[in-house]
């Protein structure tokens, strides 16, 4: 297709959509002048009231009756004189008007309103491990909010599939989404005290080489092939995993059962290190940073209030969490 006939066909849209949106837009506004119109006694005071003239006043009523074809007020210098059509027409217009008031009220409230449901996307590790903690006293703080857990590796779409919030973790790739960052994230090498006993520690990433590593499949740093060293990842390191799995959990229970090392952020590992499964190995070049644990949401959405509630109270009780991330 000709790249000038789509911008042409895709001109043509935009301005239909607008054109319609205009035309939705004055028919509204003029049933807004007549219903006030006749409720204050003249366009005069209706026109005050929505912050217009009276000319303008006059021709948004003009327009809705030339549309109608029909004449819904007798115009005089002293009063407006509603006809028959007029007053079936009033009553319909009032309600109409009530309505549109009521639905705008009560999508505000929920703005407003700490309630519903709430669908949170978020890592399944990480998930796993520590958000059942934080939803619970969220809930007690908020008892009208209803949350939905989507536990899953991949990056979902925030808009296409529903998704009120996503929390993400690592280095975020330039993109439109609004990202709030909440805590940072260390990564850790460890194994099992009966791997190491077994087979050595390793003291250089030279060392690695002789080592059964556990390959995170999703990752491009702690991965199959390779691992990345360095604050920002720059050292490469040849590995061959005997393991490869797309759960970091699940490498992490494999470490504890002494089939080797594992490389995994620091909130995976936590538990076993602190409960002796697990010990951390420092080599000879530092641990990659890997970025941080974000709070992230749709830039074309507002967020509700339901939403912004429950990134603050992340924002409030992940700090003391990651005390040991």
């Amino acid at each position: 297709m000709p790249l000038q006939f789509w911008l042409d066909n895709a001109a043509i849209q935009a301005i239909s959509f607008n054109y319609g949106y205009q035309i939705m837009s004055d028919r509204l506004t003029g049933i807004e002048v007549f219903v006030r119109a006749l409720r204050l006694g003249s366009l005069s005071a209706a026109a005050r009231g929505m912050g217009m003239s009276a000319a303008m006043a006059a021709r948004h009523l003009g327009a809705l009756e030339a549309r109608l074809g029909i004449t819904l007020v007798n115009r005089s210098t002293r009063r407006l004189a509603l006809t028959e059509a007029g007053a079936a027409y009033l009553d319909r217009a009032e309600r109409i008007l009530a309505d549109l008031g009521e639905a705008e009220a009560e999508v505000a409230a929920r703005t407003v309103a700490v309630e519903g449901l709430l669908r949170v996307s978020a890592p399944a590790a990480f998930g796993t491990r520590h958000l059942a903690g934080l939803v619970a006293s969220f809930a007690r703080a908020h008892p009208k909010v209803i949350i939905e857990l989507g536990l899953n590796d991949r990056f979902v779409d925030l808009l296409e599939e529903g998704w009120d919030m996503a929390i993400r973790i690592g280095r975020l790739p330039d993109s439109a989404l609004r990202a709030r960052r909440l805590v940072p994230v260390r990564a850790s090498l460890c194994a099992s005290p009966a791997y190491l006993a077994a087979h050595g520690t390793p003291r250089t990433i030279a060392d690695l080489a002789a080592h059964q590593t556990l390959g995170y499949t999703l990752s491009l740093h702690t991965g199959v092939s390779h691992w990345s060293f360095g604050s920002d990842g720059e050292v490469k390191v040849p590995v061959n995993a005997v393991l490869r799995v797309n759960s970091g959990a699940m490498l992490v229970e494999a470490a504890v059962a002494g089939l080797g090392l594992v490389y995994a952020p620091r909130f995976l590992t936590a538990a076993a290190r602190a409960a002796g499964q697990l010990v951390a190995i420092d080599l000879d070049q530092p641990v990659m940073d890997l970025g941080a644990i974000h709070a992230v949401t749709h830039p074309s959405r507002h967020p509700a209030a339901k939403t912004r509630a429950w990134i603050d109270h992340l924002a409030r009780a992940l700090p003391a969490l990651a005390a040991d991330w």
